[in-house]
Formats: C-alpha cells, sequence, structure tokens
C-alpha cells in the first residue's frame, strides 16, 4: 500500500521527507483510512437504511441526519489529511504543466505552497476555535456544551474532525513548503 510514488511537480520524497517510510505517518494514514473506511460503510448502511424505511416500509427514521453530518464530518477531513499526505489535492496548477524547469517555476511553486499553507494555518486555526467552542461551551466553562436536537450527540464530535484534518493537512503542506524552498535554494535536486 505504501510502495513509492512519484509526486506531482517538483516535489520528490527526499531522506527525511520520505514518508512512505515514516512510521508515523504510516500509523496516522492508516488510523484515517481505517475512519474513511468506516465512516463509508456506515453512511451507506444509514443511507440505504433510510430508503427502505422511507419507501418499502412507509416510515421514517427520525434524526437520521445528525448521525449522517457526524460521519460525513469525519470521512470528508480525514480523506483531506490523506490527500494531503500523498499530494493528491485537486489544484489548478498550471506552473507545473506550462513553465520549464528553473528558478522561476521552482520560486512559483515555493510561493504555492506557501499561500496554501498559510491559508491552511488559518483554517486551522479557526477549527481549533470551533472545536473548543463545542468541547467548552459558549461560556468556555463546559457549561451548556451544545449538542444535536434527537440524538444529544455533543458537537464537539463533529468538530474534532474539522481540527484534526486541518492540522495534519497543515502538516503535509508545511512538509512540501519546506521541500520546495530545499528545491528553490538549490539544496535538493529536481
Amino acid at each position: 500500500m505504501f510502495e513509492s510514488v512519484p509526486s506531482p511537480g517538483t516535489l520528490e520524497n527526499f531522506g527525511i521527507f520520505d514518508v512512505r517510510k515514516n512510521f508515523f505517518d504510516k500509523t496516522v494514514i492508516h488510523s484515517f483510512s481505517f475512519i474513511c473506511f468506516a465512516a463509508s460503510l456506515l453512511l451507506t448502511l444509514i443511507i440505504c437504511a433510510v430508503t427502505i424505511f422511507r419507501y418499502v416500509i412507509k416510515g421514517d427514521l427520525y434524526g437520521y441526519e445528525e448521525w449522517v453530518k457526524l460521519f460525513a464530518f469525519w470521512l470528508y477531513f480525514m480523506g483531506a489529511a490523506i490527500g494531503a499526505y500523498n499530494r493528491t489535492h485537486v489544484s489548478a496548477d498550471l506552473v507545473n504543466a506550462y513553465l520549464k524547469k528553473g528558478k522561476l517555476k521552482d520560486f512559483l511553486v515555493f510561493l504555492r505552497w506557501a499561500v496554501t499553507v498559510g491559508v491552511c494555518l488559518l483554517f486551522t486555526w479557526y477549527g481549533y476555535k470551533f472545536f473548543f467552542f463545542g468541547y467548552a461551551g459558549p461560556l468556555g466553562t463546559g457549561i451548556a456544551i451544545p449538542k444535536t436536537t434527537v440524538w444529544r450527540i455533543p458537537f464537539w464530535t463533529g468538530y474534532l474532525a474539522v481540527f484534526l484534518g486541518l492540522v495534519f493537512m497543515s502538516f503535509y503542506f508545511i512538509r512540501d513548503l519546506l521541500i520546495s524552498a530545499g528545491i528553490l535554494v538549490g539544496r535538493k535536486k529536481q
């Protein structure tokens, strides 16, 4: 599962950044993959059950949306962290498509990663505030913790997925920024 895959653009796996052999990354990505698989399976089962109840039995599964939202948050943000690890996020990367190898291309790739890291760190901060609000409540005291209406699921369980996903996306984007910085200053060969 973790065989070496060439990276897109000018980013290559170098020494310390050879994430395919890193125990921490393997553990994290395996965990996130399991969470994504479980969330996908549960979402599929819930949607099938709702469909059967609604159209065959003519009943209703009251409050199922709360579980769907929770599992969807975990699926999306753990998948986003996996995408950051694998460098497979969707991007309109015209720099790699139209520019030849050289300092200009290296600089623009570095700039792209710098902007990506900046934006991701900003959203990570907001994700932390979002999670802390759900965990500690509106007053920050642990009183009146927001919960869902039907199943009384604390909101922080979904907010944690947002925060964790953004933390790991930031981590892997910073990795790519450091690699592109090494390429830009000429310490890493392409």
